[in-house]
């Protein structure tokens, strides 16, 4: 894997359409883990959905309108890494009332994971959320990856608040 980057050369900064091939190639790896994890339910896109989707920021839901952020990880002009966040409501009148950054993707390149990017675009994500008013962050993470079980909880202070349980049909 090399040396790991100095933490200064790494940019944190929100995603511009330029930088949809940067995103598309780390979203691909991504996806091929997933696929590796649990082939019923994940596959690989085809790259050009992924850079259409990023290219035309149509990577929030509709409803989310402009209460969504992309945040890159640059590092020598290069994409290493990405999280999409969004500020969201329950829809549970059982919860109470209150806004969740809600963390729907978050990404690193292979060759850069364990060196301190994916905290801190979490981070970064996370501060966003607080300065838009959320009290709270959350996230999903297949079952199956334990390594980003570990991160999240472990490292990132998060905690299993709720379980998805899928059946097939």
């Amino acid at each position: 894997m090399g040396e790991p980057p100095d933490p200064a050369a790494i940019t944190i900064r929100r995603a511009a359409s330029e930088d949809a091939h940067g995103i598309a190639r780390t979203y691909l790896e991504s996806a091929e883990y997933h696929a590796s994890l649990d082939p019923e339910r994940y596959w690989v896109p085809v790259a050009e959905a992924i850079l259409a989707r990023y290219r035309e920021g149509r990577q929030h839901p509709a409803e989310a309108g402009a209460n969504g952020i992309t945040l890159v990880a640059e590092l020598n002009g290069e994409i290493v890494g990405f999280v999409d966040a969004r500020l969201d409501q329950s829809p549970d009148l059982m919860h109470r009332e209150m806004i969740y950054v809600h963390i729907s993707e978050i990404a690193v390149s292979t060759r850069y994971q364990s060196q301190g990017i994916g905290q801190r675009l979490l981070e970064a994500a996370e501060s966003w959320g607080c300065q838009h008013g959320a009290e709270f962050a959350s996230l999903e993470y297949h079952a199956a990856n334990t390594r980003a079980g570990s991160f999240y909880q472990h490292r990132m202070g998060y905690r299993v608040a709720s379980i998805t349980a899928i059946k097939r049909l």
